[in-house]
């Protein structure tokens, strides 16, 4: 049979493939993190004719004469050029700017994405519509242990901020001079227990011939004096610098701010360091991954932080499907770190990253593969009526 023949066969071959390649691309232009694809060819071996020849005293040399034998495929590459942003608002979407992928798991295997449309599943983990659970370092005691071993970001509902016991309070504003001795202030403000029982502190303010006594009702249901207050032109005398705090049954009072001048009464609590429990209602994301969780009490922590991975060689990588992919031989040993660091990119909470095709690109691409195709036809055609001739030959 002709050589030909076979040549045009493996043109068809390839250029099917650029072809499935190339319509994969364009069915994945909306595609969430998409990598597009592209073929490269290669020769393939060649059939020796005649070998090539040294040169001679009385004679030049010759070259080899070699016949090719078609075309394959050498290879299909992944592209991963930064897509463009698509903002969304959504608390739980995230896109990596640079390099670097998410990292997942599912069904106990290890994958990694750059698609960052991620949802609370009923648990509170972070999921992707596959349900692959994302992957990253939970707080513990409010610090992240970063480079321990990654494990799911759980923003569950029933995370909780732990209660403080109320040690500190501070009062401020200003005590009347004009009072009449004996004229009470009484203040209070909500305190806690270590495991978060609110009870009330309340404090009282006596006026005196020389200034102010400060009251307080102990557990004992007892009013006792814990200090006296002096003012001098508004300014306070006793008790003097450095101002120690009062004692209200173990919870240190600071009074330093208080100040004595006529025509107003604006003393108060300004604040308590206590809190009772409380649940996690939102978190927002740093650049660097970090999740910074919003709880009932008030109180702002942080609550976990995203790892992302990355790939000495990425183009290594296989695709396992629904936007993911894994480690193989040839991409090298996955590199866990945090956002911003080590070459990795940063984070943007509320966008998505598009897909990377081309889609002009992808129709020039298209026409080629078609024409190609087109042209490889041709060949067999040809060569189908190069051995009609020869058959002709004998009738």
């Amino acid at each position: 049979m002709l050589r030909s023949l076979y040549s045009g066969i493996s043109g068809l071959r390839s250029h099917q493939t650029m072809l499935d390649v190339t319509g994969n691309n364009i069915a994945n232009v909306n595609t969430t993190g998409f990598k597009a694809s592209s073929v490269q060819f290669q020769d393939t071996l060649s059939q020796m004719t005649q070998g090539a020849g040294g040169p001679q005293a009385q004679a030049g040399g010759t070259n080899p004469a070699q016949v090719g034998l078609g075309v394959q495929v050498a290879g299909i590459s992944t592209n991963f050029t930064q897509g463009s942003s698509q903002a969304t608002g959504k608390a739980t979407d995230m896109m990596i700017s640079g390099d670097g992928f998410f990292v997942t798991t599912k069904g106990g295997e290890q994958l990694y994405t750059r698609a960052g449309a991620f949802e609370l599943d009923s648990t509170g983990r972070l999921v992707s519509p596959d349900g692959a659970i994302l992957q990253g370092w939970m707080a513990a005691n409010g610090q992240i242990p970063v480079g321990g071993p990654v494990g799911p970001i759980d923003l569950s509902p029933e995370a909780i901020s732990e209660a403080k016991a109320t040690t500190e309070a501070e009062v401020s504003g200003n005590l009347p001079s004009e009072a009449a001795v004996n004229d009470r202030l009484v203040r209070d403000v909500e305190i806690y227990t270590a495991d978060g029982t609110r009870s009330t502190l309340s404090l009282t303010f006596q006026r005196t011939a020389a200034g102010w006594d400060v009251k307080h009702t102990n557990s004992a249901n007892t009013e006792v004096t814990i200090g006296q207050l002096e003012f001098t032109d508004g300014k306070m005398t006793l008790p003097t610098a450095p101002v120690a705090p009062f004692d209200a049954d173990g919870i240190d009072i600071d009074i330093s701010a208080l100040t004595g001048y006529a025509g107003m009464t604006t003393v108060g609590f300004e604040s308590q360091d206590g809190r009772a429990a409380g649940a996690l209602e939102s978190f927002t994301m740093a650049n660097d991954g970090t999740l910074m969780g919003s709880f009932s009490n008030g109180q702002q922590a942080v609550v976990g932080r995203i790892a992302l991975a990355n790939f000495t060689n990425p183009g290594g990588l296989e695709k396992a499907g629904s936007s993911s992919y894994r480690a193989t031989a040839n991409s090298g040993q996955v590199e866990l770190g945090t956002a911003g660091t080590g070459g990795l990119g940063t984070l943007a909470g509320g966008s998505l990253e598009m897909s990377n095709v081309d889609l002009s690109q992808e129709f020039t691409n298209l026409i080629v593969a078609q024409r190609g195709f087109q042209a490889n036809a041709r060949i067999i055609t040809t060569s189908d009526e190069v051995l009609q001739e020869l058959t002709n030959l004998k009738r």
